[in-house]
C-alpha cells in the first residue's frame, strides 16, 4: 500500500553517468531524506515502483564549503541510496511515478 511516507522518503532519482552505468548491474540511485533508514527506503521503493529489492546501500555526501561573490556558504548534506533489484525487475527513472 502506498502512503505519503513513501513519497517523503525518496526525494528524486540521481541521473548521472555513473548511476546509469550502475543500471547495467540492476541498481538504481536515489536521493533520500537524511534520517531515512535502509528498511524505510526498501519499503518505499517496493511500494512506489512495484519491484522486489535485493539490497540497499546508503551514503551521506557531506556539504562543501563554497564562496559566492566573496561570501562563504555551505552546501547541505545529502544522502544517497543505491538500490539493487532482483533479477527480472527494473525501474525506468526517466518516467514519472
Amino acid at each position: 500500500m502506498i502512503s505519503e511516507q513513501h513519497y517523503d522518503v525518496i526525494r528524486r532519482p540521481v541521473i548521472t553517468e555513473k548511476s546509469t552505468l550502475l543500471g547495467e548491474h540492476n541498481a538504481v540511485t536515489f536521493k533520500v531524506r537524511l534520517d531515512a533508514t535502509k528498511p524505510q527506503i526498501k519499503a518505499a521503493v517496493e511500494a512506489l515502483f512495484g519491484v522486489k529489492v535485493k539490497a540497499v546501500n546508503t551514503l551521506v555526501q557531506k556539504g562543501k564549503s563554497k564562496r559566492f561573490r566573496g561570501r562563504p556558504y555551505r552546501r547541505t548534506n545529502e544522502k544517497k541510496a543505491i538500490v539493487t533489484l532482483h533479477e527480472g525487475h527494473s525501474i525506468d527513472v526517466t518516467t514519472g511515478i
